[in-house]
């Protein structure tokens, strides 16, 4: 009979997967990186599939078979619908005694809190909230873009300054740098040459995120339109936030409001300032900060959470990753 860990952590987003194996006292035992998870794409048996490769590995560098709980926050798990049919695949590949899927924003808000209590708006390609109460209360959102209301992350960022830039060179918009800019990131000499580059794909379409950059860099030398667009990223942030702290009955507590993904967590400082200025308006008992920690470490520790480990276990896995 092979050993049995406590928890079995795993964060998979669209790009890769981090798993952890994590002992009952915090140590952790075993780390693998595995491929993206994109159930969406490729199905849920393939999705887990990818998922599985580095839980194998994983469990054969700790020496173990199993663990007494899997803890996983898993990319495209959006509604609970979702969660419910991911828990029950990961389930069928017996690796815990028991499984609790949740959204992969999940992961980031519990390992920038110390107790499962808080708000977190993470903001990579896309953008997405969530909250949790130790009471096991949470607040969420569907976060699938327009179509469920968001606006914002890295590629709606470059959407909207593709679309300001193109008005401003034919003539329906303002002037912005960002004609200029734009283009010149791929060394084209107008908006009209990049248009046609991306529609005949020439350049393809999945560059259109390295344009986040591109905004910010236009919007920190002045240009009007671009910092609009980065007040109104602000903007959003803080409407998710204090949403879902006041669905919570936060709003009147001092409560973290944790901020990660590649755009937040870059610290530009436009949209880093107007965050908090916007949070200490609309929400003054937050208290913002800005998580680096990989969230995989949120995963383990909503584990521990799970299995009714001790503070030091948590303080161990924590420093571990620290």
């Amino acid at each position: 009979m092979g050993l049995t860990a406590s928890v079995l952590a795993v964060d998979a987003g669209n790009s890769k997967t981090d798993v952890a194996v994590v002992a009952a006292d915090g140590a952790v035992l075993a780390t693998a990186r595995g491929g993206g998870f994109r159930p969406p794409a490729v199905g849920v048996r393939a999705a887990v599939d990818e998922v599985a490769d580095a839980v194998t590995r994983a469990f054969t560098a700790a020496g173990v078979t199993s663990v007494d709980h899997v803890s996983a926050c898993l990319a495209n798990a959006d509604f609970p619908v979702e969660e419910e049919q991911l828990a029950a695949a990961l389930h069928a590949r017996a690796w815990g005694a028991g499984t609790q899927v949740r959204n992969d924003t999940f992961a980031v808000l519990r390992a920038g809190v110390t107790e499962p209590r808080g708000v977190a708006v993470v903001c990579g390609a896309g953008i997405n909230c969530v909250g949790m109460r130790p009471d096991g209360r949470t607040a969420r959102f569907p976060a699938l873009g327009r179509i469920s209301g968001d606006w914002g992350g890295g590629w709606g960022l470059a959407e909207e300054a593709l679309w300001h830039a193109s008005r401003a060179e034919d003539g329906r918009g303002a002037p912005t740098a960002l004609a200029r800019t734009l283009p010149a990131h791929f060394g084209l000499p107008s908006m009209y040459a990049l248009v046609e580059a991306l529609h005949l794909e020439r350049v393809e379409s999945a560059r259109r995120h390295e344009l986040a950059p591109v905004l910010f860099a236009t919007a920190a030398d002045g240009d009007p339109v671009a910092r609009s667009v980065v007040d109104r990223l602000a903007d959003e942030v803080v409407t998710m936030a204090t949403v879902a702290l006041t669905r919570l009955d936060l709003l009147e507590e001092e409560t973290p409001v944790v901020l990660g993904g590649g755009v937040l967590a870059a610290r530009h400082p436009q949209l880093d300032d107007g965050v908090r200025d916007l949070l200490a308006a609309r929400a003054p008992k937050a208290v913002p900060r800005v998580v680096t920690a990989p969230p995989v470490l949120g995963a383990a520790l909503l584990g521990l959470d799970r299995t009714g480990a001790r503070e030091e276990a948590h303080e161990r896995v924590r420093a571990y990753f620290a």
